[in-house]
């Protein structure tokens, strides 16, 4: 893969703008036609052509092609959001009466929209432990047409064998979808694995700098065709051209911000690791995951995304250590530039009553490392940690 090519050259083709170096953005709604001749031609095609920014727009067209490309795609769509990107991927391959497998801890909205919303128009699923390959054969019907991975999640970094997934699922006619969004297309690489649909919350890594929320697609020509006709132009959840401008600015440093992410939360790791106020970290690097051969074998580098479970006598504990974080910015999402923090007992009723079996612990904090000197969080934990 050429990735200074893509990053910097791809789609980008400056003779048609004056040799600006930077690409313009077409902040245009409409585009016109010189005869009628021609608005037919471009009506009939619009995901090749530009008629109306909801269908096609050149600076999103630039940062789809850059994107397919890091994927080994033959094509990719932009949302504007990964729920979105996903929502599409499902929506344009089930109907009613059809069954959907999902791993049992995916992105939360992705949980919603199988468990919540589908399931109101006659599209039933299962959730399995996606761990063991045999849970997905398990749990297929004649009536599954999609199976949903996540590898790795994006709390607990649970991974999936995504070439021996994508093999029963195409020796039955299954169509399968993978969210990408930890490994970003640096570290894995689904498609090539035989996964059918890859996508991301293109907020994170892709982005990389907390200022644009998206989501992308990739798949094959006539798969992403599919989603485009359907619902792509149908739902309107379009990235507009201002925030994909601001992505292709983010993509440029994508290599350099991982390299640097990477180094940076081995560090962090090592001093978390052993520390007697930790119980546990969750990465899918760390020698002591039960899944380490696997991510050793399918992905090719380091993520920033861990979580730590807290030796705390209450939950009051996880919230002193919380607060006293100065250098880790408290909020949701991850992938940023910056370095964050996002306690699980936040968000999680603590309430046994409301907490369904198998919910994540509320002494869980997950850390996003950013692009700060390692030295400098590794302090700021030890003052959290001492806070306890």
């Amino acid at each position: 893969m050429d990735l200074s090519y893509i990053l910097n050259h791809l789609g980008e083709e400056r003779e048609t703008y004056r040799g600006a170096v930077s690409p313009p953005i077409f902040q245009s709604s409409i585009f016109a036609f010189p005869t009628v001749a021609a608005f037919r031609a471009a009506f009939r095609d619009e995901l090749r052509h530009t008629t109306y920014t909801r269908g096609n727009n050149p600076t999103v067209e630039i940062l789809r092609r850059k994107i397919a490309a890091l994927e080994g795609a033959e094509d990719c769509l932009m949302f504007g959001s990964g729920a979105a990107a996903i929502a599409a991927g499902v929506l344009a391959s089930v109907g009613a009466g059809d069954h959907v497998v999902c791993v049992h801890k995916p992105y939360s909205w992705t949980r919603t929209l199988l468990r919540d919303l589908l399931a109101r128009f006659g599209v039933t699923h299962t959730f399995v432990d996606g761990t063991e390959v045999a849970n997905f054969e398990h749990a297929l019907t004649p009536a599954t047409r999609l199976i949903v991975l996540e590898s790795p999640n994006s709390m607990t970094f649970e991974m999936q064998d995504l070439a021996a997934v994508a093999r029963l699922a195409r020796a039955r006619g299954i169509r399968t979808l993978c969210d990408n969004s930890y490994a970003s297309p640096l570290n894995q690489s689904p498609l090539a694995l035989g996964i059918d649909l890859v996508a991301h919350s293109a907020t994170k890594y892709l982005n990389g700098h907390s200022d644009v929320v998206a989501g992308a697609l990739c798949g094959s020509a006539a798969i992403i065709r599919e989603v485009f006709r359907g619902p792509y132009m149908t739902c309107g959840a379009i990235l507009s051209p201002h925030d994909a401008w601001l992505m292709i600015r983010g993509l440029r440093t994508l290599p350099l911000r991982m390299q640097r992410i990477a180094a940076s939360t081995e560090r962090v790791l090592a001093f978390l690791q052993g520390h007697p106020r930790v119980a546990r970290v969750y990465y899918p690097q760390a020698a002591a995951n039960p899944q380490f051969a696997l991510a050793q074998a399918q992905l090719r580098g380091a993520s920033g995304l861990l979580t730590l479970e807290l030796r705390a006598d209450d939950i009051a504990a996880v919230e002193r250590f919380c607060d006293a974080l100065t250098r880790f910015l408290m909020t949701v999402s991850w992938g940023g530039y910056e370095s964050l923090a996002f306690p699980v007992a936040a968000v999680h009723p603590a309430e046994a009553p409301l907490r369904p079996p198998g919910a994540l612990p509320l002494t869980l904090v997950r850390l996003s490392i950013g692009l700060e000197e390692p030295e400098v969080l590794i302090a700021d934990l030890d003052r959290a940690f001492a806070a306890m």
